[in-house]
């Protein structure tokens, strides 16, 4: 061998070991989170979980039991759940303000849909702003307890705990509409709606927070399945955790909020930070936020990839493990008050 084809081997097998070691750092990046998960088994719940289990569980059958299907091909239902949040608002001590806007497409062109507000105001920092937002609508054809019924009670227990307890900065818990099919990744999301409307005002929103699907768990091993070829490698092939997820440009406020969520929560969770074409880093209301330049991520049981009854009807109340979902909320009132606090 002579010396330049030795020098050349030498070379390339460099270059191969520099890209090596570049995506090895590139994917700890994106996956490695601050703080430390907890693993299975699982404590006993505390009181607060216990109270707040049965306070879950009667908002979701309420939402996918006694008014089942919401959204706007079935007369009426849009209509009944506004009414039933604003009233759940009340009782927690809230004023429920509406954000009403008019489609302009999908099929609904003219027609007003409705996002449902609680605010809590801030204390030093009121002009920032903190939303904790889910949608509450289902797609055509299933009651949506999972999805999305499961998220909208965690919202609305958290609004109910930071109503006597303000932060810093002002929270906003916004029940969106139209999060699903036809409406989904467009203008007419109750969520981009909110958002632009947020922009154009020139809101200063310092971290937006979205809930979807909160409720399915399993510890069977292979129960949890990801949208990337590699991405399991990271992670536990039981979905017995709750996800974090953000693009990349985001990765900051999730590090923020996971740490603070894995210093009190009693559930196993993961993060990632991942490029947002990935299949799932983007697909719910945080979406819409990225859009109008706001910092957005989203938390969920990863749905479609773990439920065997996503958007089908099948998705009903009796299915969903409200001692675990209890355990989620608990946590993000950590989360919250990271977000929210001096």
């Amino acid at each position: 061998m002579t010396g330049s084809k030795r020098i050349l081997i030498v070379a390339r097998i460099g270059f191969w070991v520099a890209v090596i070691v570049l995506l090895a750092g590139s994917v700890s990046w994106m996956t490695i989170m601050p703080g430390k998960s907890v693993s299975e088994p699982l404590a006993e719940p505390t009181q607060l979980e216990r109270e707040w289990a049965a306070r879950l569980e009667r908002d979701v059958h309420m939402l996918a039991g006694e008014i089942g299907e919401r959204n706007m091909g079935t007369p009426g239902s849009m209509d009944r759940t506004v009414e039933w949040l604003d009233q759940r608002l009340i009782e927690s001590g809230l004023n429920p303000a509406h954000h009403e806007y008019t489609l302009i497409g999908s099929g609904h062109a003219g027609e007003t849909a409705v996002n449902v507000i609680g605010e809590i105001p801030g204390t030093s920092r009121a002009e920032e702003l903190v939303v904790v937002g889910a949608h509450y609508d289902s797609v055509p054809g299933s009651p949506g307890a999972n999805d999305n019924a499961s998220a909208v009670a965690v919202v609305l227990a958290l609004a109910d705990w930071f109503s006597e307890r303000p932060q810093a900065r002002t929270l906003r818990f916004v029940i969106f509409a139209n999060e699903e099919p036809p409406f989904y990744l467009s203008a007419d999301m109750g969520s981009h709606a909110y958002a632009a409307d947020l922009r154009d005002t020139d809101e200063q929103v310092t971290a937006m927070m979205a809930l979807d699907g909160l409720g399915f768990f399993s510890t069977e091993s292979g129960s949890q399945q990801f949208p990337a070829p590699g991405l399991g490698l990271a992670y536990s092939n039981r979905a017995e955790f709750i996800a974090f997820v953000t693009r990349m440009r985001n990765r900051s406020v999730l590090t923020d909020a996971l740490g603070a969520f894995r210093s009190k929560a009693s559930i196993p969770s993961e993060g990632a930070a991942l490029p947002s074409f990935l299949p799932g880093v983007g697909w719910s209301d945080h979406w819409s936020f990225w859009q109008h330049g706001y910092p957005a991520f989203l938390v969920t049981d990863t749905l479609p990839f773990r439920d065997p009854h996503y958007h089908s009807p099948a998705d009903t109340p009796e299915r969903l493990d409200y001692e675990r979902m209890a355990r989620v909320a608990v946590g993000l009132k950590a989360v919250v008050q990271e977000l929210a606090g001096e």
